[in-house]
């Protein structure tokens, strides 16, 4: 596989988690507790951690929010949970961050819309609150949302717009105040003591075309950090899919260095999802590793026994449920492929790719199923026990592949 070329950016420390530079593209998440409720945001930073987020942001929205957030961090902290928090600010961040320094101390990171820092006086907020992440040392996203765009900045363009000879698209318009809205607030927060080091930008919108548009025009401006989202997602598929459409591209041209999926959950759904969803973008695109991956077929009138799907699923649970441990005493274990196949078509070929894998009789195919190991034949499986004689052939491959020396 080709590897990406990841466009060249300033890194970004956010207490020893890195964005940009060299650094990873970094997966990270948004509690929807109420953070007023100590309890139950400490209970989902801790299942979005365990999910595999690296950074978690959580709502600072009213002083119960911000005198909450110093006793989240520190009961994270006491149970062994390092995971750096961002504080989520609209419309009276200057306020809230003055008032209770300790949250801004507790805080690994601010994020400012500029859209929303208030309307008379946003330049004044928008400083006062760089002002105190300067006196804490804290690095800053500078997030746009095409939703609460700066309306004086917007306005403005609109104007020189129309006086063009040939005006543009009033689409593009939006566009570039959204670049030149979060380039400019930049350009305002190092001016007022913030390093050049200490801004991510994000410009997020809800159109996959709009988004893939507006962060090719703003990563060719500047070499901050870049935070990728595809803003209000939407629902289980729908929301998956545009969420992977338009971050796709963006990444194998090598811009993002932080992704956050914002998918809306069911009601009561799992807010890890998202994570989920972020680390298997990357991992299809073959940016970062996280779990070994699972190549099944469809199924086709070949394949009309339901077994090939139920060893799929069974073998996927398996790696889930042991990839904790391998993880740690595995290095290297991410990156494995594991095939699963339905019949002789393509079974045997996509279990020579893998690193290990299994072709299954299809429907009227003599009752034996072939295991590769890296491309070459190793053994025939038949009989009732063939699931569980496959994963004592997949830990054994782990063992002696990524084991070294471990027994």
């Amino acid at each position: 596989m080709i590897p990406v070329e990841r466009r060249k950016t300033v890194a970004v420390d956010i207490d020893g988690v890195v964005i940009g530079g060299t650094a990873p593209v970094v997966v990270q998440s948004m509690t929807n507790t109420d953070t007023a409720d100590v309890d139950g945001t400490v209970t989902q930073i801790r299942q979005l951690v365990d999910a595999g987020s690296e950074l978690v942001r959580v709502t600072v929205n009213n002083e119960d929010a911000a005198r909450a957030v110093p006793e989240i961090v520190s009961q994270l902290r006491e149970s062994g949970y390092p995971t750096p928090i961002i504080g989520d600010f609209h419309y009276n961040g200057h306020l809230l961050l003055k008032k209770f320094p300790e949250t801004a101390i507790a805080l690994s990171k601010l994020r400012i819309n500029p859209g929303n820092v208030g309307t008379k006086h946003r330049d004044k907020n928008f400083t006062e609150i760089i002002e105190v992440a300067v006196e804490h040392d804290k690095p800053v996203r500078i997030g746009v949302n095409w939703g609460s765009l700066d309306q004086r900045l917007l306005t403005e363009l609109m104007n020189e717009n129309a006086s063009r000879q040939s005006p543009r698209d009033g689409g593009e318009v939006v566009l570039e105040a959204m670049v030149q809205s979060a380039l400019r607030s930049a350009d305002l927060a190092e001016q007022n003591g913030l390093r050049h080091d200490q801004i991510v930008i994000s410009t997020k919108v809800s159109s996959v075309r709009d988004l893939v548009s507006v962060y090719r025009m703003l990563s060719a401006r500047c070499d901050y950090p870049l935070h990728l989202g595809l803003t209000e997602a939407g629902l289980g598929a729908k929301g998956i899919v545009a969420t992977t459409a338009g971050l796709a591209p963006l990444l194998l041209d090598g811009i993002g260095d932080t992704i956050r999926v914002s998918l809306t959950p069911k009601p009561g759904g799992d807010r890890a999802e998202e994570v989920r969803v972020a680390q298997q973008v990357l991992q299809s695109l073959g940016i970062r590793h996280f779990e070994p991956q699972v190549t099944s077929c469809p199924g086709c009138g070949r394949t009309t026994s339901t077994f090939f799907q139920e060893m799929a699923e069974e073998i996927t649970e398996y790696i889930q449920e042991m990839i904790p441990q391998w993880r740690s005493s595995y290095p290297g274990v991410e990156e494995m492929d594991v095939a699963v196949m339905g019949c002789v078509v393509n079974g045997p070929g996509e279990s020579k790719h893998a690193n290990i894998g299994i072709s299954l009789p299809g429907t009227f195919e003599e009752p034996k199923a072939p295991v590769y190991i890296d491309g070459a034949h190793a053994i025939t499986l038949k009989g009732e026990g063939l699931v569980e004689e496959f994963k004592e052939i997949l830990f054994d491959y782990v063992k002696g592949t990524y084991g070294a020396g471990r027994e």
